[in-house]
């Protein structure tokens, strides 16, 4: 089973795990990417999340295909949050299961390190003073490498 979306709603890691894990499984892994309240020395009161939805859930489910076919996974999981997200609330949130920990630990770093070079999705930081900054993904395969 895949599960990808892109929702405004907080992330319920409950909910996540209890979606993933199944009886024939030993092991569930998770990334959570949170909103921290620093950047550059500058206080970070909230990220800003946006998307081209289509495009992203098109990646997204195309992650999971890549996956699948270099681990032996059962359960994938990858919820993404747009719109305002708080400091210390979870933005990203990618949860694995396999029969062993080494497919789902490992596919879970590959998965994150793929969805933030592939998949559309643009993040700007909000700081204390009122003022923002978009934020580009250093590992994305469409910014420019200087």
């Amino acid at each position: 089973m895949d599960d990808v979306k892109l929702t405004t709603d907080i992330l319920s890691v409950e909910r996540a795990v209890q979606t993933v894990t199944d009886p024939s499984c030993g092991a569930v892994s998770m990334f959570l990417g949170t909103t921290r309240d620093n950047f550059d020395g500058k206080k970070v009161v909230r990220l800003e999340y946006e998307a081209y939805e289509s495009m992203a859930e098109k990646q997204l489910n195309k992650l999971c295909i890549e996956m699948r076919q270099k681990w032996d996974l059962h359960n994938i999981l990858i919820h993404h949050r747009l719109g305002l997200v708080p400091v210390t609330e979870s933005s990203v949130m990618i949860v694995i299961s396999s029969a062993h920990r080494r497919e789902s630990l490992e596919a879970v770093q590959y998965c994150i390190d793929q969805l933030k070079a592939t998949v559309p999705i643009w993040k700007k930081e909000i700081y204390d003073e009122g003022d923002g900054c978009w934020k580009a993904n250093k590992e994305c395969s469409w910014a420019s490498k200087s």
